[in-house]
């Protein structure tokens, strides 16, 4: 698990047989869960669905509480009639319990920004590059996604890209502490901030972020922490076991916590967006407007969170972030342990998968993430069996995290290379399969995915005569004969039109 020893400030309800047993009530409470899709066997089967990475599945428990939190809905930034002043209200208490998830003191700040932790990354590094000017580098690992990165490169200025530690097995692993700690004493001097991943995307690794944040404050640096991929399966404390562990700013994403259409949060020190211009501008951030002038006032986080806010999706991401709260990230992260270790050996017993990073849990501490790819087949191609015929849903191709993949398929390639091979670009696209977790996942379902990868492994000549590449830089392949075209899912014209036709 990370470095953290603080609890959450929601508190767990229970004993933990009884929140176990609750986790166990909670796997089928998901939207989409039931989905059912037409096969290319002319079978039809629901769906199994492994790509938690890339997005979670929607808490139905959650959403049937904002439902009826709704019934209140009116705008904010008025208390004169009931709805406002409920919605008021409620919002107010959605930042704080964002706040209390993570276990942020009174000296921290929640801001809700956007859709996940792209827009939240983006707004923290224009904020820091204009409160440290002098400070016009940014240090973060081989292992980010691109939303960890590119802001950093386009409103700091110089990034410094740390190489990962290699494992017992010779695989990629967290990030290399020794040389993350030269390299911040090399540039000591022009430092603003160390932003890190807490947990990979691409190979569940997880990274000691309290002690990032320990070697960052040492020269006077900042610790930035993208919590896309761990929020919803560690139990996390911005504070850390130490005043000088604390994280400084950590970003997180609603979708990628059970909640899709939810804002993404920034929790950040308050101190660190005090006094500054807002990035974004509008009303309900103002004290007095005149023609030739405004004044912004002071309070956070309102300060930064101009116009209408989306209600349904912060109360939404504060529901279901008290539910899981409730239940206890511990329980959470000991079920999704389990989980990946069965899986892990189900996926290593399979002829012919390689799976990529440190992939023992006795070795490295890991969410439930795993990728791979199968000898002499295109990942593309993999990715689409397992969809076609199967009815499972995983991810394939980069995952957001181009330079890291590439470092892990060995930076070969050029003309002719195997889709294991060559560079991440528009005509050459190597990659992976991911398969990726949440709570409605089960060992039945990892027992599916296994048994359809090790059928796909035994005969890849027949499944690749079923396809062809698309040929447009994806890497992905389709199916010859086989389809499903999206409108034949769901028309909201169609359901719209139904709904008039009955009225």
């Amino acid at each position: 698990m990370i470095d953290s020893t603080l609890p959450t400030q929601i508190d767990p309800l229970g004993a933990r047989t009884e929140r176990q047993q609750r986790l166990e009530a909670l796997r089928s409470q998901f939207t989409g869960l039931d989905t059912e899709y037409p096969l290319a066997d002319d079978t039809t089967a629901r769906r199994i669905y492994l790509d938690s990475a890339a997005s979670n599945l929607r808490l139905t428990v959650a959403d049937d509480v904002v439902r009826r939190a709704l019934r209140h809905y009116a705008n904010t930034h008025s208390q004169l009639h009931f709805g406002a002043r409920v919605m008021t209200h409620l919002y107010h208490r959605a930042h704080e319990i964002v706040g209390d998830f993570v276990d942020a003191s009174d000296d921290y700040t929640v801001i809700f920004n956007g859709s996940g932790v792209t827009g939240g990354l983006n707004r923290t590094a224009r904020v820091l590059a204009e409160r440290r000017p002098e400070r016009d580098l940014v240090i973060t690992t081989m292992m980010e996604h691109h939303a960890n990165d590119l802001p950093h490169r386009k409103h700091v200025g110089e990034v410094v890209h740390v190489p990962l530690e290699k494992d017992p097995d010779g695989e990629a692993g967290r990030v290399d502490m020794a040389a993350l700690r030269a390299a911040i004493q090399e540039h000591a001097d022009r430092l603003n901030y160390v932003a890190v991943t807490a947990a990979s995307n691409v190979t569940g690794v997880i990274n000691p972020v309290h002690k990032i944040a320990s070697m960052a404050h040492e020269v006077g640096a900042l610790c930035v922490v993208d919590a896309a991929q761990s929020a919803a399966h560690l139990p996390f404390s911005v504070q850390g076991g130490a005043e000088d562990e604390a994280i400084d700013v950590l970003c997180m994403s609603g979708h990628k916590i059970y909640a899709p259409g939810s804002p993404g949060a920034i929790v950040a020190r308050k101190a660190l967006f005090e006094g500054l211009e807002p990035q974004e501008v509008g009303g309900g951030i103002v004290n007095r407007v005149e023609t030739d002038r405004y004044e912004i006032m002071e309070e956070l986080p309102e300060r930064e969170e101009a116009g209408t806010p989306n209600l349904p999706g912060a109360l939404r991401l504060a529901a279901t972030l008290y539910l899981l709260g409730r239940i206890g990230m511990d329980v959470i992260e000991e079920d999704e342990r389990t989980l990946t270790q069965y899986a892990l050996e189900r996926f290593e017993a399979i002829d012919g998968l390689q799976i990529y990073g440190s992939h023992r849990l006795e070795v490295a501490d890991r969410i439930g993430v795993i990728t791979f790819n199968l000898d002499d087949l295109p990942h593309g191609l993999v990715t689409a069996a397992l969809n076609d015929y199967f009815g499972i849903a995983v991810r394939n191709e980069c995952f957001c995290a181009q330079p890291f993949v590439r470092e892990l398929l060995g930076r070969t390639g050029g003309e002719g290379a195997s889709s294991t091979e060559g560079e991440c670009a528009p005509d050459s696209q190597p990659g992976m399969v991911r398969v990726s977790f949440g709570l409605y996942n089960t060992k039945e379902d990892v027992d599916a995915a296994a048994d359809a990868l090790a059928d796909i492994a035994a005969r890849p000549d027949e499944y690749r005569a079923q396809y062809r590449p698309l040929l447009n830089g994806s890497g992905d392949w389709t199916h010859r004969t086989f389809e499903y075209p999206p409108e034949e899912a769901f028309s909201m014209e169609d359901e719209i039109d139904d709904w008039l036709r009955s009225a």
